[in-house]
This record gives structure tokens, C-alpha cells and sequence, in this order.
């Protein structure tokens, strides 16, 4: 079966997609000795070294190349740490923090300074299923404000939140929100 090298690489748990075209475009993927081009298919049996590394383990000297297997981690992210694989950052990303033995990755973002549950795992095909916005899966977040909620700040809140130009030019310009009321008393 072929397949696009970048997606096969995404697949084998050596990078993203994105990071493999890099790669490719700096010339560190070959296939069968061959450097690989954009844009090019892999077929089973072939052999892809990437950045001087074999990718893959050969399943029982057929020629085929398995998979690594799936994972799939629930992390409770503390605030500082950037949900990013991304080391350009100067605050230690989530993957650095895990320190897990496979290549895996954040699920969506949350903010450096927000903390919760965030998916981690190695199956770009997940990922893609969870955080495409034609899916329409719900996510929810509890947020504190450092205000009394009323009337007004509900009604502003549910008008949308207008996001910065440089961003609505990929998306809309406004961010819709519903909400859920949960009240929560603490006592000192």
C-alpha cells in the first residue's frame, strides 16, 4: 500500500506531518538509499532512513514496517508548562515535563498559566478526529474571573468574545460561548 511519506513518518511516530516536510525539504529522508522529493509515496518493503536513523521495526523479515503501538496518556497539566512539542519556547512544554519514551503529543492547547486535563498521545489520526472544528465536539472550561458575574458580563459574554486581528483573519471574528452556571461557594 502507498502512502504520502509524510503522513507514513507521522504515522511511525517520527514527527508531524509538518516536521517531516521539513526534513524531506532539507534533504534527511532517503528511501532505498534515495533521497526523498515533496510529495513523495512510500510502499511497504521500503527502506526510509530519516535524519540518519532507520524508521520503523521490519514485522518478521516480510518487509512490512509496524506501526509504534497506540497511546494514549490523560495528563493533569500544572500552570507554567507550554502545551507545545515546540522547544523554541523558554519554559519547559509538556512533552519535556512527561519525559514519556515515545514520541507523543498534546491533544489541543491550554494556556501556559491555565492547568487541567489535556490528551496526550501518538495517533495523528486522534487528533485530527478530535480537534477539527467540522466534528463539532463540545469542550468545556472552568474559568475563574476576578469579578462578580451579572446580568451584563452574561449577556457581553454571550454576545461573543472578539479575538485579536491577527488571528480573525484565520478564524471568525468572533468566538461564540454558552454557559453553564455552576456556583461555588468558598470559605476560608
Amino acid at each position: 500500500m502507498e502512502e504520502r511519506l509524510n503522513k507514513w513518518l507521522s504515522r511511525m511516530g517520527v514527527c508531524s506531518r509538518r516536521e517531516a516536510d521539513r526534513l524531506i525539504q532539507e534533504g534527511k529522508v532517503l528511501i532505498d538509499g534515495k533521497v526523498a522529493q515533496m510529495g513523495q509515496r512510500v510502499e511497504d518493503g521500503q527502506k526510509v532512513i530519516c535524519d540518519g536513523k532507520p524508521v520503523g521495526d521490519t514485522d518478521g523479515g516480510r518487509g512490512e514496517v509496524k506501526p509504534p503501538r497506540p497511546v494514549l496518556l490523560a495528563v493533569n497539566k500544572p500552570r507554567g508548562i507550554v502545551c507545545t512539542t515546540s522547544d523554541k519556547d523558554r519554559a519547559e512544554n509538556i512533552v519535556e515535563m512527561l519525559s514519556y519514551p515515545e514520541r507523543i503529543y498534546p491533544i489541543g492547547r491550554l494556556d501556559k498559566e491555565s492547568e487541567g486535563l489535556i490528551l496526550m498521545t501518538n495517533q495523528g489520526d486522534l487528533v485530527n478526529k478530535i480537534m477539527r472544528a467540522g466534528n463539532y465536539h463540545e469542550k468545556e472550561y472552568l474559568v475563574t474571573v476576578n469579578k462578580p458575574v451579572d446580568g451584563d458580563f452574561v449577556k457581553k459574554m454571550s454576545s461573543g468574545i472578539p479575538i485579536p486581528s491577527s488571528i480573525s483573519q484565520m478564524f471568525s471574528s468572533f468566538l461564540s460561548c454558552s454557559f453553564l452556571y455552576i456556583l461555588r461557594m468558598i470559605v476560608p
